[in-house]
């Protein structure tokens, strides 16, 4: 039996920007069928991997081996503002011999847009960008398909939709990449996840070994008074007397909501929620995916 050949494979990339290094040897491997999320805050590396293997951008040293048709968008999917949704896709399949337009149609209803094919994309929402950026991906029957958060803009509904969509694909056999700094958006549609910080892999794998690598619980705090904050605070957490007398810091577990400032993986899923006054207490039962995040496994210090 011949072995399994990966959709993409990079090995030691390293790009830097004067004296910014954005990549320092990152190495990918993505099979047929799998849907891998690309994890990280923002200046992670995230979007100039994927500029790396879209072949926008040349690395400075490494290695990227991909086989079979690629598609998909790095940052906003643009468009002809004052032309339809479905005329920006048949410009777009006259403009490539790889896609097939009379799948239009059909990729309006997948993603969704079938009763705005006939509207100005000037009138579109972020969301809806979203979905016109994917069906013009899957223009090309893709076998590779990379997506620069695809689900920015989009309600919950609509992300949803959008995992629903992955996942078909997946099963046909398509390599898909997603890249987010929200893990929680991606959670429910990636088999395996990477993840970046300072432009390096800290830790890479599927997420059931990544809650492995973790033990306690979460915590969220969300308030409007500081005081009052602190006071709860010390209250509710008196039940992690043992993990603090160990030195663990919680103050990690903790997100100030109202701030509008989310630092990466501080904040967790919210479960037995607690409400006093202006004040939020919530507890997870077990390490959420996004409070892993937070931990960064294997990073260098």
């Amino acid at each position: 039996m011949l072995p399994r050949v990966p959709a993409i494979k990079a090995s030691g990339l390293r790009k830097s920007y004067g004296t910014s290094v954005a990549l320092d040897g990152v190495e990918l491997t993505v099979e047929p069928g799998e849907v891998r999320g690309l994890l990280g805050p923002n200046g992670a590396g995230k979007t100039t991997l994927l500029r790396i293997l879209f072949g926008l951008v040349r690395p400075d040293e490494g290695i990227v081996d991909s086989t079979g048709r690629l598609a998909g968008f790095v940052e906003d999917p643009t468009f002809y503002p004052n032309l339809s949704a479905q005329a920006n896709l048949e410009i777009l399949a006259m403009l490539d011999r790889e896609s097939t337009p009379t799948r239009i149609p059909d990729l309006l209803r997948s993603v969704g847009l079938t009763s705005r094919g006939r509207h100005r994309v000037g009138g579109f929402s972020t969301g809806m960008r979203q979905r016109l950026g994917i069906a013009a991906a899957l223009l090309r029957n893709p076998q590779v398909l990379l997506l620069d958060e695809p689900t920015s803009g989009l309600d919950p509904a609509g992300i949803r939709d959008v995992a629903a969509l992955l996942r078909e694909l997946a099963a046909d056999g398509v390599a898909v990449v997603v890249s987010s700094h929200q893990i929680g958006e991606v959670e429910s549609v990636c088999d395996t996840f990477t993840i970046l910080s300072r432009g390096r892999v800290v830790w890479s794998g599927d997420v059931e070994a990544l809650r492995a690598q973790a033990t306690g619980s979460g915590f969220r705090i969300a308030t409007s008074d500081d005081d009052r904050r602190i006071a709860y605070t010390t209250d509710a957490l008196r039940g992690l007397s043992a993990a603090m007398a160990d030195g663990a810091d919680v103050r990690g577990y903790l997100h100030w909501s109202l701030l509008d400032n989310y630092e990466w993986g501080s904040y967790t899923p919210t479960f037995g929620l607690v409400a006093v006054d202006r004040t939020t207490f919530a507890r997870t039962p077990k390490p959420s995916l996004q409070w892993l995040g937070a931990q960064r496994p294997g990073e260098p210090t």
